[in-house]
């Protein structure tokens, strides 16, 4: 399901029971997995890679350079960044960092994470969180900057 108020541009492939909700933009090259729900006011791309079962909230932009794995769940306002030193008068498009989202991973709503990261799996980012530093599995970060708050064990 694709909202009608929704741009997905050529070179896209969406995966089986997937939904694109009102106003998003899906740039070209982009990969989005098996029913995953993207919220309103979405910008994901170009060439990002979503796995399945992946839910990204409202108002959320994913950039290139970003690979989200599976069972992953972005909260509401979550921002993402691609380049760690951005300046307007400076075309900086080879610069583009890789930031990888491992599966199970959630962040909470309105939280930052720096470009060039990996966020480890089952890894809990709290909401208002800035992370700008690797995150390891099973863990609760918090906080600006976000800081390592307890470790969680995750069995499904």
């Amino acid at each position: 399901m694709i909202h009608k108020s929704s741009f997905v541009d050529e070179d896209v492939s969406i995966g089986k029971g997937s939904k694109i909700w009102h106003f998003c933009h899906i740039l070209a090259g982009t990969k989005i997995g098996k029913n995953c729900n993207i919220g309103q006011n979405v910008m994901i791309g170009p060439d990002v890679i979503i796995g399945n079962n992946v839910k990204i909230q409202n108002n959320v932009s994913l950039f290139k350079g970003i690979i989200i794995e599976d069972d992953v769940f972005i909260g509401p306002s979550a921002v993402f960044t691609n380049v760690k030193f951005p300046r307007a008068y400076i075309d900086q498009k080879k610069k583009f960092e890789k930031t990888i989202i491992k599966k199970g991973c959630t962040i909470g709503a309105n939280a930052t994470i720096i470009c060039g990261l990996e966020l480890g799996e089952y890894c809990f980012v709290a909401a208002g969180s800035v992370v700008t530093k690797s995150v390891p599995k099973n863990s609760v970060v918090l906080g600006n900057p976000a800081k390592i708050n307890k470790k969680i064990n995750i069995k499904f």
